[in-house]
């Protein structure tokens, strides 16, 4: 579809201009600032504040025209941290209480004890465990500490932060172990670790507890139609759902993925009333992807049964665009990655392969075709994730990007079998 200088052809300029013109980067940027605000309290799958984002963007998209529907589903053993930690460090002079979040975090595989637990400091594999909190050393697996455990208080592993200072916040992980399990940041990590191997008085000691329970909850991905339309069905989908505040803890989850919902908010906007009845145009806004991308599995094993075939556009974090956008395809992608490819080049955004762990996994993995695009994120899981680090211009890209793809895409015809 391009001329022999590699220019779009005038027809296809004629529509992708007005179209790419309507896209509003201010827009999106109030869109995310309400997704990430405390109402909906970082929108944990099965929280009150996912629920309540499910039920705002349920309004958005029935006010851009949408038949909207609901479709629940459960999500066993969701971990929850329901109580800050409390960490004290005490090295033989001074105590010191360990920040949550920054300092110390609970582990995923740790077993729930709210009880503060009082014990004397050692190193995994060296001397006798019983009453004391382990230092796992660099390099030795949980596993193997498990093995040197046998009457330990718990287990202390070091975890690097990230350059805003902060542990970043898991719901996809092991499940729960016999112990108590503590991460520290690999400072305070280090400075125990070396504490507990000098012995005596000059180890002290550590008190701490680990608040952490296993929930199996109610999800439900939220879907928009358009069914008016020619060519083949395009599905855009980006997951509302973030890993939850802790408590005291803001997550906002502006970047991953509140710009995500966003970006493809505002690219159907634009497709159904810049081309209205040219796309044939659905969207999914699921949940549970932080737990595992368990909503899209839901979603494309519904498709697969129903024998229907979307092409997937799939966005998860749209807030930092450096050189080019990440692109990842799976299935039979290859009319879509064409159509995507020249969107690319129309609206001048480079892009570049490369990972997108995402819910588009699970529709390539379904057989269906799809393409995941991630833009960048600053602050991933952590309290450092706001709105004022997702960048309009970014997000503006990234949806001319999808919005000239999804159109580009009912012109080219069925991929190849």
């Amino acid at each position: 579809m391009s001329t022999a200088a590699g220019r779009p052809p005038t027809t296809v300029a004629a529509v992708l201009g007005p179209l790419l013109g309507a896209v509003s980067g201010e827009r999106m940027a109030a869109t995310v600032a309400t997704l990430a605000a405390e109402p909906f309290a970082g929108r944990r799958v099965g929280s009150a504040g996912g629920a309540a984002a499910r039920a705002w963007l349920a309004r958005h998209l029935a006010d851009l025209g949408a038949a909207v529907t609901v479709e629940p589903f459960t999500v066993r053993f969701v971990p929850e941290v329901y109580a800050a930690p409390d960490v004290r460090w005490h090295d033989g002079t001074t105590e010191r209480r360990l920040a949550f979040g920054r300092d110390v975090a609970v582990h995923l595989a740790s077993a729930d004890e709210p009880l503060v637990r009082h014990g004397g400091l050692a190193v995994a594999g060296a001397g006798d465990p019983a009453g004391r909190w382990l230092l796992v050393p660099p390099g030795m697996t949980l596993f193997d500490a498990y093995g040197h455990a046998y009457g330990a208080t718990g287990l202390l592993i070091g975890r690097g932060v990230d350059a805003d200072g902060w542990q970043y916040t898991m719901l996809a992980g092991p499940n729960p172990g016999p112990l108590p399990i503590l991460t520290l940041d690999t400072g305070t990590h280090a400075t125990l670790l070396a504490a507990a191997g000098a012995g005596g008085r000059l180890a002290g000691w550590l008190a701490g507890n680990t608040p952490i329970r296993r929930l199996d909850v109610p999800a439900a991905n939220l879907h928009g139609a358009w069914p008016a339309g020619a060519g083949p069905e395009v599905l855009l989908t980006a997951h509302f759902d973030g890993v939850g505040d802790h408590p005291g803890l803001r997550q906002p989850a502006a970047a991953d993925n509140g710009s995500g919902v966003a970006v493809v908010l505002e690219a159907a906007r634009v497709l159904t009333t810049q081309v209205p009845g040219q796309v044939r145009l659905s969207v999914a806004l699921l949940d549970a992807e932080e737990a595992g991308a368990l909503g899209s599995a839901h979603h494309a094993a519904q498709l697969r049964r129903a024998g229907a075939a979307p092409l997937v556009i799939n966005v998860d974090g749209a807030g930092d665009l450096h050189r080019s956008a990440a692109v990842e395809a799976g299935g039979p992608a290859h009319g879509l990655l064409a159509a995507l490819d020249q969107a690319g080049r129309y609206t001048g955004l480079p892009l570049a392969a490369g990972p997108v762990a995402s819910d588009n996994r699970r529709y390539a993995t379904a057989g269906l075709p799809a393409v995941g695009i991630g833009a960048g994120m600053a602050g991933y899981h952590s309290p450092a994730d706001t709105p004022d680090r997702v960048e309009p211009a970014t997000l503006t890209a990234v949806a001319k990007l999808v919005a000239a793809a999804a159109w580009l895409a009912t012109r080219c015809g069925p991929p190849p079998p």
